[in-house]
């Protein structure tokens, strides 16, 4: 994948039938993850409104995904939001998937009134670290 502009790509949310490729994705972040993991993974997260998945899908296949959380706190009155997991494929980084799967997840937290969020990451992806302060 060379230039995000020259990728059929589309963001929707994540349904349980993608538990395979989700479950690959996590595998290439460090967590190894078995399609039958992520499918009851999927399960219960969906069954709570507070957490959204969203894929990016690619010429059919999902190259990308992003986990939210939506959450009250102890410092604050309205609630806040959390990226909680972000990864995209390695043959599909660099064109823009991440800040597209970013973009949704930006969306979706100002449809539901959140204006503040916090992002997980590990302290050893500086990669990460320095995608997320460009975005």
């Amino acid at each position: 994948m060379s230039n995000v502009q020259d990728v059929d790509l589309a963001i929707r949310f994540a349904e349980t039938a993608d538990a395979e490729a989700l479950a690959g994705l996590m595998t290439e972040l460090g967590y190894s993850t078995r399609a039958s993991e992520m499918t009851m993974r999927l399960e219960t997260i969906a069954a709570d409104a507070r957490y959204r998945t969203f894929v990016a899908v690619s010429n059919g296949k999902i190259c990308g995904m992003i986990g939210t959380f939506c959450y009250f706190s102890y410092e604050h009155n309205n609630p806040g939001g959390r990226i909680l997991a972000l990864v995209v494929s390695k043959d599909a980084r660099g064109v823009g998937v991440g800040q597209r799967l970013i973009t949704a997840a930006e969306s979706d937290f100002a449809q539901r009134n959140i204006s503040r969020v916090a992002v997980n990451t590990h302290l050893t992806r500086k990669d990460a670290h320095k995608f997320y302060e460009r975005a």
